[in-house]
């Protein structure tokens, strides 16, 4: 069964019409990113799926029993706060401290427990935020924007981390980024929205595509750094009409 089904959703703002007639289907296991440039609707899609705002039109629907998790684009805390990562964990209260273990272990930081919260970097930040949604084991992790301010390293060991996740626990994944070139590499299907779905199918299959080309430029397809996968899983992709297993390549291919 599919976890979230939209079938033709619009979204407004007042007379403002954000999404039109879009329609996506996220499927248990897989990882999708929705791409497009800014003021294209991502953030409301996903707030749309999620049913923070109800669209106008079209229809949501939900499994049932669906666990979600949240990582942000970021969250302030007062330096000036005393509050350890395990802490920070904890709240609002009821988890365990091996379940504060166990999710660092699986957001790749298993000896941040015992420091300041204000001492952390900002990959390590969002390391934690990552444990953070998965201390309720989500069926459906969601990332928006999770790497802003990050370097390009720090982003790509934060989606490498993603895909590591997705293996070791089986849920899906829905991200949002601006950073074409990590994070398509690190999906199985690529959405491209511009108030619309452009395009949607494998990132090679997006990033070759005339509508993302026309909305991102001709570079960015040798800018993608694919690295290879592979999984049991299979996808509905529209795009995609003949694909077999993942084959993406560890090596960056650098646009210069």
């Amino acid at each position: 069964m599919s976890l979230i089904t939209a079938k033709r959703i619009s979204v407004g703002y007042g007379a403002n019409t954000v999404l039109r007639n879009v329609s996506l289907t996220i499927e248990p296991g897989e990882i999708v990113t929705i791409v497009g440039p800014n003021g294209s609707g991502k953030t409301t899609l996903l707030r749309a799926l999620i049913g923070a705002v109800s669209p106008e039109t079209g229809q949501i629907t939900r499994k049932s029993d669906l666990r979600i998790g949240y990582v942000p684009q970021k969250l302030h805390i007062d330096p000036t706060l005393p509050i350890t990562v395990e802490r920070f964990l904890r709240l609002p209260g009821g988890h365990k401290t091996a379940s504060c273990a166990q999710a660092l272990d699986e957001a790749g930081v298993p000896d941040l427990s015992g420091r300041q919260m204000s001492s952390l970097s900002g990959g390590q930040f969002q390391r934690v935020l990552l444990a953070r949604a998965l201390m309720e084991r989500p069926d459906l992790l969601l990332l928006d924007e999770a790497t802003q301010g990050l370097d390009q390293p720090g982003s790509a060991a934060f989606y490498l981390q993603i895909e590591r996740v997705r293996q070791r626990t089986g849920c899906a994944v829905l991200m949002i980024s601006h950073e074409l070139h990590v994070v398509m590499s690190a999906s199985d299907r690529v959405v491209c929205l511009n108030g619309h779905v452009c395009c949607e199918g494998t990132p090679e299959i997006v990033s070759a595509a005339p509508e993302y080309r026309a909305l991102f430029g001709t570079g960015t397809g040798g800018a993608l750094a694919l690295y290879r996968h592979e999984h049991d899983h299979a996808h509905d992709e529209s795009c995609d009409h003949d694909h077999g297993p993942h084959d993406h390549r560890k090596e960056t291919e650098a646009a210069e």
